[in-house]
């Protein structure tokens, strides 16, 4: 049993003891034997890093985007299959909406997949259980430094054990914060938002950091590193993940107007409690 599953088991026995229920206990487990398999599939996307590899198409980097997929899945879909047999798969990790009822496996193998293609640090492994659109459980691995971020809804946010908590700022001022770039080729709309509230932070934050993914970022913000993340548009597997730890960290998540988010939304926020007004406001004005 590796130090993150005991880690994790730990967590799962202190939350039935404080009475989160049996069956937060049950996808404790299942959280535990998940950070496994996640950590095993990124030892494949591990060994598959190294130098810059210029491709001279847009088809020949999907092809060699595809390859390191596939090659992270043959190792996790099949132990994520045995754990929920019932569980349906999202197809495209590159999808937003709403999922139809029922359980289901949102896994992005290599998330941040094109920094891996050229020798950047910033990617990771990632898998989150699905229930009724809700995300119950979830894992992100960082292969290249072993850290292991998971959540358990109901049952805290954790780094390798270790309990997160967001920030404690409140002065916008003083914060750090950072936003995304959901997917290439965005509509002109979309990319003339991103700009314009990169401005708007510029102004009113102390710092503002764009890069991707954005669920590094949204780690950053459960650890209490930075203090805000935005994104406009988006796919479910590179923002449910970083919602649950997020909100599990005690943090809020909204779009960016400070509505309700959905997967459905065109817009999102994740804040540490004292800086989402201020937050809001710049990104409306």
């Amino acid at each position: 049993m590796s130090e993150t599953t005991r880690s994790t088991l730990a967590a799962a026995q202190a939350a039935a003891a404080a009475g989160v229920g049996e069956g937060a206990s049950a996808d404790a487990v299942v959280l535990a034997r998940t950070s496994d398999a996640v950590r095993a599939a990124g030892t494949v996307l591990r060994e598959r890093f190294g130098d810059v590899v210029r491709h001279e198409s847009r088809a020949e980097l999907m092809r060699a985007l595809a390859a390191n997929d596939e090659a992270v899945l043959a190792v996790l879909r099949p132990r994520l299959t045995l754990l929920r047999p019932g569980a349906r798969w999202v197809a495209d990790e590159l999808q937003g909406g709403s999922l139809p009822p029922g359980e289901w496996w949102l896994v992005d193998p290599a998330e941040g997949n094109v920094n891996h293609l050229h020798g950047l640090p910033e990617w990771a492994v990632t898998a989150t259980l699905v229930r009724e659109n809700r995300p119950v459980l979830t894992v992100v691995h960082l292969p290249l430094t072993g850290e292991t971020y998971t959540a358990l809804a109901g049952a805290g946010a954790h780094l390798d054990g270790r309990a997160l908590r967001v920030s404690e700022q409140t002065d916008l001022g003083l914060a750090l914060v950072a936003t995304s770039q959901a997917r290439p080729d965005e509509d002109a709309s979309t990319v003339r938002r991103i700009g314009s509230s990169v401005t708007a932070m510029l102004l009113d934050a102390l710092v503002v950091r764009t890069s991707v993914p954005a669920t590094l970022h949204l780690l950053s913000v459960a650890a209490g590193r930075i203090d805000a993340f935005w994104q406009f548009a988006g796919a479910r597997a590179d923002l449910l993940p970083g919602a649950l730890l997020v909100s599990e960290a005690g943090g809020r998540i909204t779009d960016a107007e400070g509505r309700a988010w959905t997967p459905e939304s065109d817009s999102f926020l994740a804040t540490a409690p004292g800086v989402h007004a201020a937050a809001v406001a710049t990104l409306t004005r």
